[in-house]
């Protein structure tokens, strides 16, 4: 058996038995929160993908990868890290994991809205390649404005 050091953080493909870890980091949005139909709907699809960041055996960030049957193109439908494990490069784990399972799934990319106000996540995705695509006025649920974001896969 190997053993991790403390605070060791585990990429894994997320299980049912996470949709109560995964809602309770929902919490950290301001608006448009998954319900836990969505939740548990989205563990069990087979156009869906999940992963979570898992830290000492606790759920410390969530991802949903949607799959399109009739696109190449994979959608991120939400990251969510933990407040108390922002700032360890959970989020980018998260992302670099769902492009690799599109990437697997035959995906030519990957697209994603950002809420235009969210300037860390905005300059982790510009880290990781991703492109404005489109302005989304109004997107929200609060009416706060997105931006759609595609990284084609070179």
């Amino acid at each position: 058996m190997s053993r991790r050091a403390p605070g060791a953080v585990r990429i894994r493909r997320a299980r049912p038995a996470d949709a109560a870890a995964i809602l309770a980091l929902e919490d950290a949005f301001p608006s448009d929160r998954m319900s836990a139909r969505s939740v548990r709907r989205f563990l069990s699809a087979a156009t869906a993908r999940a992963v979570i960041a898992d830290r000492d055996g606790a759920v410390a960030g969530a991802l949903i990868l949607l799959l399109r049957r009739n696109s190449r193109w994979g959608r991120i439908y939400s990251v969510v890290v933990d407040p108390r494990h922002r700032g360890l490069g959970l989020g980018r784990r998260l992302v670099e994991a769902a492009e690799t399972l599109a990437r697997r799934e035959g995906c030519t990319g990957v697209g994603l809205e950002v809420r235009a106000d969210n300037d860390p996540a905005r300059k982790l995705y510009r880290s990781l390649g991703y492109a404005e695509a489109a302005a989304l006025p109004a997107y929200y649920q609060d009416g706060a404005p997105g931006i759609r974001l595609r990284k084609p896969f070179g």
